[in-house]
Formats: C-alpha cells, structure tokens, sequence
C-alpha cells in the first residue's frame, strides 16, 4: 500500500496534530507500507533547520522528519509556500526535503492508495 501524509498546519500550534501525523507515517513504516509525506501551508516550516521546538514542548517534529526522510520516507515541501507560509518565511529547506510543486502533489495523490490530511 502506498499511503500519501498531507501536512498543512503549523508544526508548533499548541495541539498535537502535526506530531500525531508524524507518529502515523512511522507505524505505517513499522507496517511496511510505502509512505509519502508532502508539506504545505506553514506545514513547511517543520522543514527548515530553523524551525526549533517552543520552549516546555517535549518532542522535536523536525527531527522526527528528518529520520522518517533517514528511514527511506520520501518528503515534498511546497515551493510557493516557501515564501509565503510559516513564521519562517524564505528559510531554506533542509536537505532531503525536496522543494516541489502542486502538480507534484497530484500526481501522488493519483499515484497513492490512501491519503491522510493533517
């Protein structure tokens, strides 16, 4: 099964949404199932270096990003959105997070089995 993660709300936004996605993508792994996981709205910013974790948060979503990308996960991040979305706006992207396109976006969701918005 191929299942597509759509991530459009901050990283940090006072609830646990984006860490639950996040948790998703990896049992799904533990499962063997192919995950994708595009990044839009200020989604994007859990993919800038920049992009820390408020203080008295206990889990780092960046990080979580990076060893799911580290585990074979394939990451999208939307390129208007890289300058209009985030509080990090016109941050670079960090590696492995390829910065991509909407027309992208619709070919995975052609492409995908399920797909999963956060």
């Amino acid at each position: 099964m191929k299942a597509l993660i759509i991530f459009n709300r901050p990283p940090y936004d006072s609830t646990d949404v984006t860490w639950n996605g996040l948790r998703l993508a990896e049992k799904l792994l533990d499962a063997n199932q192919e995950v994708s996981i595009f990044l839009m709205n200020d989604s994007v910013d859990m993919a800038r270096d920049v992009c820390k974790p408020p203080e008295g948060y206990d889990q780092d979503l960046t990080q979580m990003l990076k060893d799911l990308i580290a585990k074979g996960v394939s990451v999208k991040v939307c390129g208007t959105c890289m300058a209009r979305c985030g509080i990090h706006k016109n941050q670079p992207y960090f590696e492995g997070a390829e910065k991509s396109t909407i027309s992208a976006l619709a070919e995975w969701v052609i492409d995908s089995d399920k797909v999963i918005t956060f």
